[in-house]
């Protein structure tokens, strides 16, 4: 098996023995988003980075000058990816997509909170995707030099109609709606 499909598999072992030792043990089918979650904070003592906490001083830093006593948790991406296969392997395991506690809305709000609160403590702005298609856009083409209405439009900052009908944020939140 490729190194995914082992990962997803030891991920998958590791879900089903947490809701085995779960006080009282649950059965995967009476499952939901908030077992989720706390299956994720369970996850954070095992976690290797730093998030420092609004009183510390260097909270906001991203390459604090000393070391200080705040926690290690599990970072968001490696939370992201965690939930990605194991939502999958849910429904390899036979799950419904309609049940799948993986895909719940609530996972995906959790997983935006974690993101913005570790960008904030370490101080890492992440760029939104619009940034990223403006700069896109700004790159392909210009017939005659001049920029068509729309890439001027993502390129001036107009963001009161991106034409697209999303909201900011909704890209994450999006993949992880039943």
């Amino acid at each position: 098996p490729s190194r995914y499909e082992s990962q997803k598999r030891r991920d998958w072992n590791t879900f089903v023995q947490y809701l085995r030792n779960h006080k009282p043990p649950l059965v995967l089918s009476r499952c939901s988003g908030a077992h989720v979650i706390e299956f994720l904070r369970y996850l954070d003592q095992f976690g290797k980075t730093k998030v420092h906490v609004p009183r510390c001083a260097f909270y906001g830093h991203p390459s604090p000058p000393g070391s200080c006593a705040c926690p290690l948790r599990q970072a968001w991406g490696s939370l992201d990816a965690l939930v990605g296969r194991l939502r999958a392997a849910y429904e390899e395991s036979g799950g419904s997509p309609d049940t799948n506690p993986f895909a719940a809305r609530a996972i995906g709000i959790f997983l935006h909170d974690v993101r913005e609160s570790q960008a904030k403590a370490r101080g890492i702005p992440y760029e939104k995707n619009k940034r990223k298609r403006a700069a896109a856009a700004a790159g392909q083409g210009h017939a005659g030099g001049k920029p068509s209405s729309s890439s001027s439009t993502a390129l001036s900052g107009d963001s009161s109609d991106s034409g697209t009908g999303e909201v900011p944020g909704a890209s994450l939140l999006g993949s992880f709606t039943s």
